[in-house]
């Protein structure tokens, strides 16, 4: 397995893995032209990185982290975004190497933090968070669609 930054010509691959995250993200919808749309932002306006796990050509894996900058801590930080692991290459440890090379790529960049959100009920996910060192956080997420 290789852990790497993707470029523009993987979005075709990471918008196959995005269909599997969004299906079984209650908020989100697969719209496979919407998600090859925010890819592409991410790249063209470097507003963040996109890492991928990948077996010869085969892309299994990804997490983007997305760039701001953060008043209270002075400097910059990340959200982690979009982490997914295809259906068949779950259970092998991946999902926690890929976010242990985001945190990574996040103290590269001088990040003062990474930020990242899942579903309530994902006990999974909030299982291999913890693991790497991520705590709960006090604040509440509220959303107001455009």
């Amino acid at each position: 397995m290789i852990i790497r930054l993707a470029t523009e010509s993987d979005i075709p691959a990471l918008t196959r893995l995005l269909a599997q995250l969004f299906e079984q993200e209650a908020e989100f919808h697969v719209d496979p032209e919407r998600q090859q749309q925010g890819l592409q932002s991410i790249f063209q306006h470097n507003t963040g990185e996109v890492l991928l796990a990948l077996e010869g050509e085969q892309v299994f894996a990804m997490v983007s982290l997305l760039y701001n900058f953060s008043t209270a801590l002075g400097g910059r930080v990340a959200t982690l975004e979009d982490m997914v692991v295809s259906k068949a290459y779950r259970g092998q440890g991946i999902g926690s190497a890929l976010l242990k090379a985001a945190i990574e790529q996040a103290k590269f960049r001088q990040c003062g933090r990474v930020t990242l959100l899942t579903d309530h009920d994902n006990h999974p996910a909030q299982h291999v968070y913890q693991q790497q060192g991520f705590i709960r956080s006090s604040m509440q997420a509220f959303r107001l669609p455009l």
